[in-house]
């Protein structure tokens, strides 16, 4: 996803917001519904992935209510302006694929921060750019752990322009 022309820091600090509020639900999924060898590995991971994704959550809303903005904060507007996609757990899903689902969602994510790290270094916002970079770092670490996992290289990333 390319951050739209125009696009304020504001307005993509929401837009992870409520990315963050439905990753957190789907980590949950993957949690819940796990099974296979692998259960009590990949039981515990998407929890520490859920609570460092509560954390992350946390640090984007507060950081946009101090520049004036307002947050997303119910799970319809999560559903409304998310760029993630909601994946019910209809079908049953082995091991390896509950972990792509994570891992194609982190890379999303992490592609999507990479944008506002241009964006908000564009606008001057060296406080917002840190944090977003401290926050990619995070999501760099946890793509490569989880695609070592599956046994495959980290993926690359995609430079914005």
């Amino acid at each position: 996803m390319a951050v739209a022309q125009g696009t304020t820091t504001k307005t993509f600090l929401n837009q992870q917001v409520a990315n963050y509020g439905l990753f957190y639900t789907k980590l949950h999924q993957l949690h819940w519904y796990v099974k296979g060898h692998n259960f009590f590995t990949l039981h515990v991971k998407f929890e520490e992935l859920y609570d460092q994704t509560t954390a992350i959550l946390d640090e984007l809303a507060e950081r946009l209510l101090q520049i004036n903005g307002e947050p997303y904060s119910t799970l319809q507007e999560f559903l409304e302006h998310a760029s993630l996609k909601e994946k019910p757990y209809t079908n049953p899903m082995t091991e390896l694929e509950m972990v792509q689902v994570a891992v194609d969602d982190l890379v999303q994510l992490r592609d999507e921060l990479a944008e506002g790290i241009v964006l908000s270094d564009n606008e001057g916002d060296a406080v917002t750019n840190d944090m977003l970079i401290a926050v990619k770092n995070k999501l760099d670490k946890e793509i490569w752990f989880y695609t070592a996992f599956l046994g495959k290289d980290p993926v690359p990333q995609n430079n914005p322009k």
